[in-house]
């Protein structure tokens, strides 16, 4: 959905529910566990960053994960922050570039909850500008360094992203900058 203004919270939740019904857009579902494997045709994106160390900064992670801030970037945003991270939820990203509104539908296609991760992938639905899956993943390593990881296979998905897919690129690409920013802020001591 592309819209010269913001659409309003009950367009919203119309559209996401509209959405909630259909399936996913690929046929890849749950790739992104392991893309040493990835499917032929999509664009591959693997983003890492370590947020600091420890018990606290793991479960500061983990706590901005679970409360989607990886989202809270001023040009795109979650609806809704409070969505539960479980299994088949269907949530809307929400950004605003070029003048333009955009309002894409994803389902979370597997959670990981575990002692020293925690994350999440989501899938694309019929209306979103791309194809594909992304993961967002908190990672404790064996050392004690707290990482935020960021996996994800897309292709354009409908004609106006394959016309401007030089442009989809550059907003994925500072999507992974913004949110690592914004992890790597949320979990400073």
């Amino acid at each position: 959905m592309f819209r010269l203004t913001r659409p309003s919270d009950a367009a919203i939740r119309a559209h996401l529910q509209r959405q909630a019904e259909l399936p996913f857009s690929y046929p890849e579902v749950g790739a992104t566990v392991d893309l040493d494997r990835a499917p032929a045709r999509y664009q591959i994106d693997r983003n890492r960053s370590v947020l600091g160390h420890g018990e606290a900064c793991f479960e500061a992670a983990r706590s901005a994960s679970r409360n989607w801030r990886m989202f809270e970037l001023g040009w795109a945003e979650i609806c809704w922050p409070d969505s539960p991270i479980k299994d088949g939820a269907v949530v809307g990203v929400l950004a605003h570039t070029l003048g333009l509104w955009s309002l894409s539908a994803c389902r979370i296609v597997y959670v990981i909850d575990e002692p020293d991760r925690f994350g999440f992938a989501y899938g694309t639905l019929p209306d979103h500008a791309g194809r594909g899956e992304e993961r967002f993943l908190i990672e404790r390593e064996p050392d004690g360094r707290v990482c935020y990881d960021l996996r994800a296979f897309s292709r354009p998905g409908l004609v106006i992203t394959h016309l401007g897919y030089f442009w989809m690129r550059i907003l994925q690409r500072r999507f992974a900058r913004d949110s690592m920013a914004v992890m790597r802020n949320t979990v400073k001591p």
